[in-house]
């Protein structure tokens, strides 16, 4: 393809609003070093010199989406507590709107955090409330929700699920069917609970893990057409439109009711795999959003994917450097 198509393209980007819906959590790192051991336990003993925090999960999906250009609105559920307050921090020096964040005093924020010493992670603590949201905090949650898509009309919404509880079947399937009825493509990254409630999305973006698990299959090669009868179990199940499988180091399969294609990866120096999956399912949403192309689709959201490998700790895409690529490797 032209170099004006790309740039026509990320260009694009620009005018794309999204809305995110789903768990957010703060991603927080202590970089040191390790010059002994402890006398008190055969641990190492690390001296901190530096602390980050980073929005994670559905946040970082939002910060993919704004590193590409795209407006974005995010809707999700903390806890009234300090880390709530860091993340929203966080996301406003990023120009993302906090506004769509409930914070309740019945949950706890998501929070990871990460020891790493010369690159390397040593240990993480996390800190959760997994359980489904309260009845009214679900309805307080809907109710923006609903309402925000009403009134704005997002050119793309993504449901991005970690299993903590902020999309239950309910939202999931309101959420949808108000998308669908307003014609709002759909993106979907789910995780095992509620894995079969994404009926009548646009875009299903699971890991190849979480469909052999969701599905208790044994897939035994990432060859077409064993992907291809995956494709056909999920479509049985969800009847979705587009079925897109991230294949970790073999890259991603995609499926339409036109053609698939495994797209194969591309040659990295891999740093951290953390916060992948986010940045892919966010370019897949924009690129979705901008072009309707499924091919074109997966084969940029791979990049993507790709680059941010190359950093330690959660990420988001460089959109020069993914143009960059774009230009030199999609033909």
């Amino acid at each position: 393809m032209a170099y004006d198509f790309f740039d026509n393209l990320f260009s694009h980007f620009n005018n794309i609003r999204a809305t995110v819906i789903g768990d957010v959590m703060l991603d927080t790192y202590l970089w040191g070093r390790v010059d002994r051991i402890s006398p008190e336990a055969p641990v190492p003993v690390v001296t901190i010199e530096k602390k980050e925090s980073r929005p994670g999960g559905a946040a970082n999906v939002a910060a993919n989406l704004r590193a590409l250009g795209a407006s974005v609105g995010l809707f999700s559920v903390t806890g009234d507590d300090d880390m709530a307050e860091l993340l929203c921090d966080k996301l406003d020096q990023l120009d993302i709107s906090a506004q769509g964040i409930l914070k309740s005093k019945a949950r706890s924020t998501t929070s990871k955090t990460r020891i790493l010493s010369r690159n390397q992670q040593m240990i993480r603590f996390d800190s959760e409330i997994n359980a489904d949201l309260d009845a009214d905090d679900e309805i307080d949650l809907l109710n923006k929700v609903l309402y925000s898509l009403e009134s704005e009309r997002p050119d793309v919404v993504i449901l991005e699920d970690y299993n903590k509880g902020v999309l239950s079947a309910h939202v999931i399937q309101q959420v949808i069917a108000k998308c669908n009825v307003l014609g709002i493509p759909t993106c979907v990254d789910p995780k095992l609970r509620n894995f079969l409630a994404y009926k009548q999305a646009t875009i299903f973006k699971p890991n190849l893990k979480e469909v052999q698990e969701a599905l208790h299959l044994l897939v035994h090669g990432v060859d077409l057409q064993s992907l291809n009868e995956v494709h056909e179990l999920l479509i049985r199940e969800l009847a979705h439109q587009v079925t897109f499988i991230t294949l970790s180091e073999k890259g991603v399969f995609y499926q339409d009711a036109r053609q698939g294609e495994v797209v194969p990866p591309h040659l990295r120096n891999i740093a951290d795999v953390s916060g992948a999956g986010d940045t892919v399912i966010a370019t897949a949403g924009l690129v979705w959003a901008a072009t309707k192309n499924a091919r074109l689709m997966a084969e940029i959201a791979n990049l993507a994917g790709g680059l941010v490998c190359e950093q330690v700790g959660v990420v988001a895409v460089d959109k020069d450097r993914l143009l960059a690529e774009c230009r030199q490797l999609l033909k």
